[in-house]
């Protein structure tokens, strides 16, 4: 009895010891909540109000590109687009926009990948993907040797064709919308859509935006060049939507505040002036909650539509040159001998300001297609391809022979064919008589030049005897020489990927009399260009460039904004010659146009414009398109060039005539003085209108 006593009074001591921990322990809650609620309050409150700002760029239009009489070359073509903006969508969320997407417009779906297919597949049918998994590797996976990458790459592995082309029709076109979708970056609008897109399609979309999220309708825009077949290698390309930064220039525009989908010229001057072109992109602030839905957009910066360039190109004068090159190309094919002929290039430059007023290339391409042979664009040849050229250079000859002392006005060679012991006679290609400077280049005298070429490296010519020079960096006086007229040498063009040339590796004797006449080293026709431009300007070399001006961009296409630069000529050296030496080297490129016996006089003796100028023939090997046909020796071909500028006594313009391959044989077809009498002609009578 008295044991069930002592049990009793133990119970409510027990229960109240449990009341009263259960009352503290809820009394320590409170006073937490309480301190939590006081104190730190405010800061959860924030936490839970709390907004994050993401800035975007978004593109602007790219500036046009004008003639120097601004004529429209290239400008934005407008087109109808529907992008998608991630405001960080599931990837649940994303197919089903897909599929509702998929249902109001048409999508191509020639661009998805077998992988992006099976990827697809993957995410279209989880419960058969799973199933490709092994309970054994099921297994190895819980166990941690197999990770979620080594399930997937099995996946991936084990889905057979047969279930790749279950995918419909409208499973591929859902999947080309999809890739869109994940291939952009958050907040940023990627293109879904910018080619044929139909006004039906831009209405269906807009009618069922509120359905869509992330998708809209917009206005995207496409490159125009409004002269086809003229001047295009040279203008360059864009990238297209979808294409984005090219790969290894990546890091490059990343740097300037790019971002990888932006478009941006990849080639020639779209790529030379990206910075002018491309414009300030417009900024806008995205506004999101704690959960990174969108809540407000601000406009941060407007953005502005990329500078207009004005070039000094003539654009009528340009297609004008074109029609001649492309008629004398298809005309010099009719001569024997001209089965390697495919190109020809001219350039006009201004002499005073080093402006290009025509820069024109075509070349001979058989289509794959037609297998026909047609004429296309080849601009970009007369700076990035170099020819050995020939007679022109002579007149650099002789002035490097008067700065080194070699000789002096009036010094007489006769026209004697020079025999080195061991090696072929050479000589002009007839005995021109005893002949001075002038006359030398008039006639085109080779003799003239060897002796002048070997004076410089102060060697000692005797027939048939071995031909030393005491001067043993000849060729480093008459290619430093050449270099100061821009032969040789870059011109310093406002343009991408200009070549110098080849040079000769050879120091024998033998080749610097090559050198001398221009058949050892190679030349392009912007070189040429700049040769006779500073002949005819006095002894200046202008740097020769593309862009006369920039202009910003107008508030309407068809009007001019305000110039923002000029580009100012440019004088990169003076030939250091004097004024009696310069005018006898003209005198002579005069007496090859304008009196009888020049070289050139039956094409130009009549020209009411007095030109002046120098032609050229030089012997090379072929290395052209067709070259692996000929194994390991090529054929001998003939190259034709000529540089002229007019009027002789106040020139107003400088030309390089430059024909590759001419032909191979005995016939000349004089292709080079066709072409340059056809194009001055052309200039002179649309400078009178």
């Amino acid at each position: 009895m008295e044991n069930q006593k002592k049990k009793k009074s133990h119970f409510p001591f027990r229960l109240n010891v449990l009341f009263f921990s259960v009352f503290l322990l809820f009394s320590i809650l409170i006073l937490r909540l309480g301190f939590v609620q006081i104190v730190f309050g405010e800061n959860f409150k924030r936490d839970l109000e709390r907004k994050e700002d993401i800035t975007v760029s978004t593109p602007v239009p790219r500036g046009r590109i004008l003639d120097r009489d601004y004529q429209v070359i290239v400008d934005n073509f407008p087109k109808s687009a529907i992008t998608f903006t991630n405001q960080g969508f599931s990837q649940t969320e994303m197919l089903e926009t897909a599929h509702r997407l998929a249902q109001l417009i048409d999508q191509k779906t020639d661009r998805i990948s077998d992988r992006e297919k099976r990827d697809f597949w993957l995410l279209k049918n989880p419960e058969l993907a799973a199933a490709k998994i092994t309970s054994n590797e099921t297994e190895l996976y819980k166990a941690k040797k197999l990770t979620d990458l080594d399930l997937y790459k099995l996946k991936l592995a084990r889905i057979t064709d047969k279930e790749i082309n279950q995918l419909t029709v409208a499973d591929l076109e859902v999947l080309a919308i999809y890739r869109e979708f994940s291939s952009g970056y958050k907040f940023i609008p990627e293109m879904v859509k910018n080619e044929n897109v139909t006004e039906k399609e831009m209405a269906v979309v807009s009618e069922h935006m509120q359905s869509l999220p992330g998708v809209d309708t917009t206005t995207d825009w496409d490159r125009l060049y409004t002269f086809e077949n003229t001047l295009r290698s040279v203008l360059g390309k864009v990238t297209k939507s979808g294409e984005g930064l090219p790969a290894d220039q990546l890091e490059y525009f990343l740097a300037r505040d790019y971002i990888r989908n932006d478009r941006v010229g990849k080639s020639q001057l779209e790529l030379q002036y990206e910075d002018v072109l491309h414009g300030n992109k417009s900024k806008v602030k995205n506004i999101t909650d704690k959960y990174g839905n969108v809540i407000e957009t601000q406009t941060v910066h407007p953005g502005k539509k990329g500078n207009d360039l004005v070039l000094t190109i003539d654009m009528d004068l340009q297609m004008a040159v074109d029609k001649i090159l492309e008629q004398e190309l298809w005309a010099a094919k009719k001569f024997p001998g001209t089965r390697l002929t495919d190109r020809a290039y001219v350039v006009l430059m201004d002499p005073h300001t080093g402006e290009i007023l025509t820069m024109s290339g075509k070349k001979m391409v058989k289509n794959p297609d037609t297998g026909k042979v047609e004429i296309i664009d080849d601009a970009l040849g007369t700076f990035t391809t170099t020819y050995s050229v020939g007679s022109t250079v002579k007149g650099a000859t002789i002035l490097t022979g008067f700065k080194t002392g070699a000789i002096s006005p009036g010094t007489y060679f006769d026209d004697v064919g020079l025999k080195i012991k061991d090696t072929p006679i050479k000589k002009s290609y007839a005995y021109l008589g005893k002949l001075n400077e002038i006359n030398a280049l008039k006639k085109s005298s080779n003799v003239y030049m060897f002796h002048t070429a070997i004076r410089i490296g102060k060697g000692q010519y005797e027939y048939d005897k071995p031909l030393n020079f005491s001067n043993h960096l000849a060729f480093e006086t008459i290619r430093n020489s050449f270099a100061s007229f821009g032969l040789g040498t870059r011109t310093g063009i406002d343009l991408p990927n200009e070549q110098t040339g080849f040079k000769g590796q050879s120091r024998l004797p033998g080749y610097l009399l090559d050198l001398a006449i221009g058949q050892y080293d190679t030349y392009s026709a912007m070189q040429l260009a700049q040769y006779a431009s500073t002949i005819a300007n006095g002894g200046y070399r202008m740097q020769p460039h593309i862009v006369k001006q920039i202009r910003e961009p107008a508030s309407e296409n068809d009007v001019l904004g305000p110039v923002f630069r000029d580009i100012n000529p440019t004088v990169l050296n003076t030939i250091d010659v004097k004024k009696e030496w310069l005018n006898r080297v003209k005198l002579g490129f005069k007496k090859v146009m304008q009196e009888p016996g020049g070289t050139a006089y039956k094409f130009f003796g009549d020209a009411r414009y007095s030109p002046a100028g120098k032609t050229g023939t030089a012997e090379a090997f072929y290395d052209g398109p067709l070259r692996s046909q000929f194994g390991k020796e090529p054929p001998p071909v003939m190259n034709l060039s000529l540089v002229s500028y007019a009027p002789s006594s106040n020139p107003v313009v400088a030309m390089a005539v430059l024909v590759p391959w001419a032909y191979d044989g005995e016939e000349d077809n004089r292709a080079n003085l066709k072409i340059g009498r056809k194009v001055l002609d052309t200039y002179f009578q649309m400078k009178r209108k």
